[in-house]
C-alpha cells in the first residue's frame, strides 16, 4: 500500500498596504535607520489599518491560496490557523476564516506557538491527511503585531510586522509532500519572550514601563542565542529524519525574526547565501506569518521548484522552535 503524504496544492500570501519605514519610526521613538538595518536589517514591515484584524489579513491570504489551487472552500476538510495575535479568545481566527470562505465541510482550530506556529499547523494538517483522517487542509500563518507592540519602545517596535500567509495541502501518494518535521518547546525558558493576557502581575507591569502590558516584551539577548542554536539543530534534525544531507537541499527558508539570527545560523550550518530565503528586510518579523509569506515569495521567485527538497525553519515565544522537510 502507498504511503500517503500531504503536498503542497496552492500557496497564497496577503500583506496590508500601509508601510512603516524606519524614516518613520524615527519620527516615532529614539532610533536611526543605520541603528536598525546594522542591528536587525529589517527596512521596513506593513502594518494593518485601525479595524483591520488577524482573521481579515488571514482570510485574504487563504482565498488566494484556494485560488492557485484552484479548489473551492467546499472541498476543505480542515483549516488550521497560526496566531498569536487572535481578534478574540473565541472564536478562534480559524473559525472567523471558515464563515468568510464558506467551508462548511471544515473543522476549524487555532495553534498557538508563536513565530513557530505556522510549521506546528503544517504538522499537525498533515498528520491528519497522513493517517487518511482528512484529505485537504488549509494552514495559515497570520499575526497582526502592530496592534500588540509598544512602539515607544525601541527594543521591540523597530522588529514587528502585519501579514498572512497560507499553503493548501492536499492527499497525494506521490514523492511529493512533507517529508518529516521535527517539532520543540522548553516552557522553562518561556519568560525570555511574553505577552500578557489574563494574568499580568506586576512583574509583566515592570516589564512595560510605558503603560500597555499587553504589548510584546522580549530579552533579546537570550533569544538570539536560543533562536541561532535550534535553527541550527532543528534543520539538521529534520534533514536526518527525512534521510537526505543538507546538500540534497535546495533552499532553506527560516523564520525572519532578524537578519543577524538567519545568519548566524547560516554560518552554524556551513550553508551558501544563496541557500537561505530572507526577505526581513522588507516585512520584518510577522510571527506565525512569517514562515509562510517568505515560502510564498520563494516560490514565486523560482528559488524553489517543483521536485526541490526544501526546508522551513523557525522559532518562537514559548519557547518553540520546529522544521519541515518538504519535498515541492
Amino acid at each position: 500500500m502507498s504511503k500517503i503524504r500531504a503536498k503542497i496544492a496552492g500557496i497564497g500570501k496577503y500583506l496590508p498596504e500601509r508601510i512603516l519605514t524606519n524614516e518613520d519610526l524615527e519620527k516615532m521613538v529614539e532610533t536611526s535607520d543605520e541603528w536598525i538595518t546594522k542591528r536587525v536589517g529589517i527596512k521596513e514591515r506593513r502594518i494593518a489599518d485601525e479595524g483591520v484584524y488577524t482573521s481579515d489579513l488571514a482570510r485574504y491570504a487563504a482565498e488566494n491560496a484556494l485560488k492557485n489551487a484552484n479548489m473551492a472552500p467546499e472541498d476543505l476538510d480542515l483549516i488550521v490557523v497560526a496566531t498569536v495575535s487572535p481578534d478574540m479568545y473565541t472564536p478562534s481566527v480559524s473559525c472567523h476564516v471558515q464563515k468568510y470562505l464558506g467551508a462548511v465541510k471544515a473543522a476549524a482550530m487555532d495553534i498557538n506557538a508563536a513565530c513557530s506556529g505556522f510549521i506546528f499547523a503544517v504538522s499537525t494538517a498533515s498528520k491528519f491527511i497522513e493517517t487518511g483522517t482528512y484529505k485537504n487542509a488549509l494552514v495559515i500563518g497570520a499575526d497582526c503585531l502592530s496592534k500588540i507592540t509598544e512602539y515607544k519602545d525601541r527594543s521591540t517596535c523597530v522588529l514587528f510586522g502585519d501579514g498572512a500567509g497560507a499553503v493548501v495541502l492536499t492527499a497525494t501518494e506521490t514523492e511529493n509532500g512533507v517529508m518529516s518535521c521535527v517539532l520543540g518547546s522548553d516552557g522553562a525558558q518561556g519568560d525570555c519572550l511574553t505577552i500578557a493576557g489574563l494574568r499580568v502581575d506586576e512583574v509583566e507591569k515592570e516589564r512595560r514601563p510605558f503603560g500597555n502590558p499587553r504589548t510584546i516584551w522580549m530579552d533579546g539577548g537570550a533569544v538570539f542565542k536560543f533562536a541561532v542554536r535550534v535553527m541550527e539543530s532543528a534543520t539538521r534534525e529534520v534533514a536526518e529524519q527525512g534521510g537526505v544531507s543538507l546538500e540534497d537541499i535546495k533552499c532553506i527558508v527560516p523564520h525572519q525574526a532578524n537578519q543577524r539570527i538567519i545568519e548566524g545560523a547560516r554560518k552554524r550550518l556551513g550553508c551558501e547565501e544563496e541557500k537561505i530565503f530572507s526577505n526581513v528586510h522588507k516585512y520584518g518579523n510577522m510571527s506565525g506569518a512569517s514562515v509562510p509569506v517568505a515560502l510564498c515569495e520563494a516560490i514565486e521567485e523560482g528559488r524553489i521548484q517543483h521536485g526541490d527538497k526544501f526546508v522551513i525553519v523557525g522559532f518562537g515565544g514559548g519557547l518553540t522552535w520546529g522544521s519541515a522537510l518538504i519535498e515541492y
